[in-house]
């Protein structure tokens, strides 16, 4: 496994490849709601690759000059469970601090919420919907 962050458009592909396969044809989420205005800017993707086969994904942008967004996390399903997305979050945080980001934010879906816990995210929000999926805002000191 290989891991590669950039906004090389073929990485850029692997990326929603990853999000078009989990969010949307698994998930069944809109595809105009999946992809937003941040897919159109030079923002950079995290993306796990197995060989040439991206297999997970994610991306940040930063909210202001000490917060960074986490967003659009996902892992093929056949490959859950390997700890890549764990993988991926560590390396945007790394990327937060090196920014001089001191705190990291992320909107979850409320049943993922456990899994950021266990990375010491603490749920800062009440529940709140996005494309109609209950979701909660969690944050983590840097």
């Amino acid at each position: 496994m290989k891991l590669y962050i950039g906004s090389d458009i073929w990485n850029k592909a692997g990326a929603f490849y990853v999000r078009m396969s989990v969010f949307v044809l698994e998930r069944q989420m809109e595809l105009a709601e999946e992809f937003d205005q941040l897919d159109i800017s030079t923002i950079d993707y995290a993306v796990m690759y197995d060989l040439e086969k991206p297999v997970s994904t994610g991306r940040y942008e930063l909210l202001d000059s000490e917060t960074i967004r986490i967003g659009r996390i996902a892992t093929l399903k056949e490959y859950r469970g390997q700890k890549l997305g764990r993988t991926i979050i560590q390396a945007l945080e790394d990327i937060g601090r090196e920014k001089g980001c001191i705190k990291a934010a992320i909107h979850s879906e409320q049943t993922a919420a456990s899994f950021y816990e266990e990375l010491d995210y603490k749920i800062v929000s009440d529940e709140f919907y996005e494309n109609n999926v209950p979701c909660v805002l969690l944050e983590k000191e840097l």
